[in-house]
């Protein structure tokens, strides 16, 4: 065991370290030291042409004979640590890949070199994991956006860019960041959820559902609004999968997130600026491009700029079907979002207009929130049944109404059908769907 004192070191506060502090400093120092002989001993341009097997069994060896040359009191679990560290570091992301490795895993947060924190089931929660200093952080996120094809340095302090798996990174260095570099990294799961998955999980109930997919067959233009991490984009994944093959579908995102089980879908996903600030493709630029496509439907991301109003009149004029998420709260703040994303464009339409073409163009508005045990929950679930004057008139079929908070900390609500039949059964009837009666009445309970 290394060996631990509780005198000496001192935090840079002035307070004495911990023994467990200092055992990590110790445990830190030791892997930098064989990390920096291990390369001063390799040759990396053969390291990068040798097969992957082979190279990490003589990095193995080599780093077995480092650690003995240093002669340190270490148990045999503290040199496999040690081993395994060291081969992070030298082929993947360094602390990051044990928790890249970890599929429990939602997000990873790295708040300066000093502070790593997960997310499991929505549950924000601080992990061992820790780099050297801020300047290893920085050599981890330069290799993560190079890898991506981007750059990252005082001319370009700010960076989105994914992993070979698809994970979603943004990293933010210094002077923007004042404390150290930060990383965020959004995962997304190899096997995504299914309808059936969000009933087990209580995020919505069957009725709920078998109402979402007739609207989708249907082709009702849908809305999915909700907060960040509030699971916008799952849904739309799982709304997507009720889209028949025979359709061709055309994807438009700011980062590629979605994952479509049909066969004939095109992705298509916007260019940030270059090093010149010239280059730039926006998501509207990409939806007036995609009406050239022969889309069936179109499915964006998210909506979050002038590209409003190129969606809405698409919507309008023969690719009904459309999905699409946005930013908000309610169902009504969604509305008012799209209605300033229009203004964005400077079109100068009046405001009765712009109301008049989102009405026009969206039907159903899905309500999608985190809740404060982690959970998610399809909150309401809206139609848009016209205007009265200036006002975009709404009718909400479901709801949930949350209660209280269990002695374990879960939710405690129910699922409320309002008993309202929508408008747009007639729409569905004349597509051959018939929604029996009793669908949009009664109440299910949850969290008890």
């Amino acid at each position: 065991m290394m060996p631990t004192t509780t005198a000496g070191p001192t935090t840079p506060g002035g307070g004495a370290l911990t023994r467990e502090d200092q055992r990590r400093a110790q445990y830190l120092d030791l892997k930098a030291e064989v990390h920096r002989k291990l390369l001063a001993r390799l040759n990396l341009e053969t390291l990068a042409t040798t097969d992957r097997a082979r190279a990490e069994s003589e990095i193995r060896s080599l780093t077995s004979s480092l650690i003995a040359e240093t002669r340190a009191p270490l148990t045999m679990g503290e040199r496999e640590a040690i081993l395994g560290d060291v081969l992070d570091e030298v082929f993947g992301f360094g602390p990051l890949e044990p928790l890249l490795r970890d599929e429990s895993i939602n997000d990873i947060l790295v708040n300066t070199a000093s502070q790593v924190y997960v997310e499991r089931d929505g549950v924000l929660e601080r992990v061992p994991a820790v780099f050297q200093d801020n300047q290893h952080l920085m050599r981890v996120i330069d290799r993560i956006v190079s890898g991506a094809g981007r750059r990252i340095d005082d001319s370009t302090p700010m960076v989105d860019a994914r992993l070979p798996d698809g994970s979603r990174v943004n990293a933010i260095i210094p002077p923007l960041a004042v404390d150290g570099p930060l990383l965020s990294i959004r995962r997304f799961p190899a096997n995504r959820l299914k309808a059936e998955d969000l009933m087990t999980r209580q995020t919505l109930t069957p009725q709920m559902i078998e109402f979402l997919k007739h609207c989708v067959q249907a082709r009702l233009n849908c809305l999915v609004s909700g907060g960040t991490g509030s699971g916008k984009t799952t849904l739309l994944n799982v709304l997507s999968t009720f889209i028949p093959d025979r359709e061709r579908i055309v994807t438009i995102e700011d980062a590629a997130e979605l994952q479509l089980s049909q066969e004939h879908v095109v992705r298509l996903e916007t260019r940030p600026p270059n090093v010149e600030g010239k280059g730039e493709i926006r998501q509207r630029q990409l939806v007036i491009n995609a009406l050239r496509m022969r889309p069936d439907r179109i499915i964006i991301g998210e909506v979050r700029g002038e590209e409003a109003l190129d969606m809405l009149q698409a919507m309008n004029t023969g690719h009904d079907g459309s999905l699409t998420t946005v930013h908000a709260n309610t169902p009504r703040d969604a509305l008012s979002r799209i209605e300033t994303m229009i203004a964005m464009g400077n079109v100068n339409l009046p405001d009765k207009a712009m109301r008049q073409q989102i009405a026009s163009a969206i039907q159903i508005v899905v309500q999608q929130s985190r809740m404060s045990d982690g959970t998610r929950k399809v909150t309401g679930i809206s139609e848009i049944t016209g205007m009265e004057g200036d006002i975009i008139t709404m009718q909400e079929i479901f709801r949930f109404d949350k209660l209280g908070i269990s002695e374990q900390g879960a939710v405690v609500g129910r699922f409320v059908a309002t008993g309202v039949r929508p408008k747009c059964c007639d729409r569905l009837r004349a597509s051959g769907i018939v929604l029996p009666a009793e669908m949009f009445e009664g109440v299910t309970e949850v969290g008890r």
